[in-house]
């Protein structure tokens, strides 16, 4: 059983998400505006939240960007009818870590929410150190031994996936679904760009690699200590 925040301002909405959740097993609370949910959001302590991108009072990506300019990493989940590919980006930018159109099934929305759920705990660290490497998530900076690195939020995203798999070989498509919340690998070379982009900061003046391509399979991160 997983405790559950709805922000939903839509009582019809909101009413089958909780019977179909609470019967599942869930335990689930609602707020129906965004100061509201905010609110509950920041005193309470939630497995995953779900909300709604329009909200009264205070927009569900508003919600969502304090959160996590306030450090709080909890899995969420953004509902919205605006669902072209421009709006389901702005909702992953903003914090969200799954977006889903309206209308939908409820049988799709439980089963994404089982997902956020499985998703790795150690999420929850906000300072990440491989060898000389360290990553602070709640600043969003990050340093190599004495070096400070300039790095672009996406940067910061793909190195922090990374920092957290220290010698594990990483696919492009586990790349995709974890850093760009893409349901599909595209066919592109967004991987290997963003990745030599990263290489130039990490790895400057003959510093030793620390990303490795793994021919055929993806990369990797190797301490430099």
């Amino acid at each position: 059983m997983a405790k559950l925040l709805l922000i939903e301002d839509d009582a019809a909405t909101a009413e089958e998400i909780l019977a179909d959740l609470r019967g599942r097993g869930h335990a689930v609370d609602w707020a129906a505006t965004g100061p509201e949910g905010a609110a509950r959001a920041r005193t309470g302590s939630w497995d995953a939240i779900v909300l709604d991108r329009m909200l009264p009072g205070l927009d569900g990506l508003t919600v969502l960007r304090d959160l996590r300019g306030g450090g709080d990493r909890t899995p969420a989940l953004v509902l919205s009818a605006l669902g072209d590919v421009d709006e389901r980006i702005r909702g992953l930018r903003a914090g969200g870590d799954d977006y889903l159109g309206k209308p939908f099934v409820l049988a799709e929305l439980a089963a994404r929410i089982e997902a956020l759920l499985r998703r790795p705990t150690d999420s929850r660290e906000t300072v990440l150190r491989v060898g000389t490497l360290e990553l602070d998530l709640l600043a969003g900076t990050g340093r190599r031994g004495v070096r400070d690195l300039d790095l672009l939020p996406r940067e910061l995203k793909l190195l922090e996936y990374l920092m957290r798999r220290p010698g594990q070989v990483v696919t492009r498509a586990m790349m995709f679904e974890e850093v760009w919340n893409y349901r599909f690998a595209p066919k592109s070379n967004l991987i290997d760009v963003h990745v030599g982009r990263l290489r130039k900061k990490l790895e400057v003046d003959g510093e030793p690699i620390l990303i490795h391509n793994v021919r055929g399979e993806g990369f990797t991160l190797t301490p430099d200590v």
